[in-house]
């Protein structure tokens, strides 16, 4: 069986495939200062929610986005997984090429999504995860991977939004009753659904006009259900597109 990690600022989202089959997939609070030997407990208990353990995981792929992590996971592999594995990085074969100026610059996550995609609907693409950051990646109708946008995510906005302004409380993310805010609450609500919904249609919009292309927009991430409802230039969404995508990589890495 293969261990399909994807570590993010905000959460980690781990997937257990048999083949191409997905047998099972959790999310937790990603720790930074996480030691192997913590991760592993982790990753064990996990694992023993499907009555499996360490020795039935055969190899594992992470994409990781926080560097002193990446280190830790692969202390992980080494010590406890038999050392068979992979971090997603430049020089594994992922059978997509990269025509941005320094490939070099290019988040693992960013790329394991544009191939989930392009997989996923064979033509031109827009990944978009709404996570710690959003992220739209752009894909070709060959495949390729062209670039894209990162915007401020939904949390750090609300985050700053509190810090920044005193009489402004930190709310939870909900659905507004409608755009006129009868409240201060509704306000924020107001501002943050609509709003982000709105970049994303403006975005979209956009990135589709320079493609030349229709391509076809898929949302991922932890909140994408909080804006997407609310947008109308997604055409899909996936929660499981990341984990979808480091199957993948691992499969192709190893043909």
């Amino acid at each position: 069986m293969l261990l399909a990690i994807d570590v993010g600022n905000t959460q980690t989202h781990v997937g257990l495939f048999s083949d191409d089959e997905l047998l099972e997939h959790w999310r937790f609070h990603t720790a930074r200062v996480a030691t192997a030997d913590e991760l592993v407990l982790v990753l064990s208990a996990l694992l023993q929610l499907r009555d499996l353990g360490l020795s039935d995981v055969e190899a594992t792929i992470v994409s990781c986005v926080v560097p002193a992590l990446a280190q830790e996971y692969d202390q992980v592999r080494q010590r406890y997984l038999g050392g068979m594995g992979a971090l997603v990085g430049p020089s594994m074969r992922t059978g997509m090429a990269i025509r941005i100026d320094d490939p070099r610059e290019l988040g693992a996550d960013r790329l394991v999504n544009a191939i989930a995609a392009y997989e996923r609907v064979g033509g031109p693409c827009i990944a978009v995860d709404f996570g710690t950051a959003i992220n739209y990646d752009v894909v070709s109708g060959e495949g390729e991977y062209l670039g894209g946008v990162i915007s401020p995510g939904i949390e750090i906005s609300l985050e700053a939004l509190s810090q920044r302004a005193a009489a402004l409380p930190k709310v939870r993310l909900g659905p507004p009753r409608a755009a006129i805010g009868r409240s201060t609450l509704e306000a924020i609500q107001s501002g943050v659904i609509f709003g982000y919904a709105a970049q994303v249609d403006g975005l979209l919009a956009r990135l589709r006009e320079e493609l030349g292309e229709e391509a076809t927009a898929i949302a991922t991430g932890g909140l994408a259900a909080a804006i997407v409802p609310h947008c109308e230039q997604v055409d899909e969404t996936d929660d499981l597109l990341t984990l979808q995508g480091l199957r993948i990589i691992w499969e192709r890495d190893q043909s």
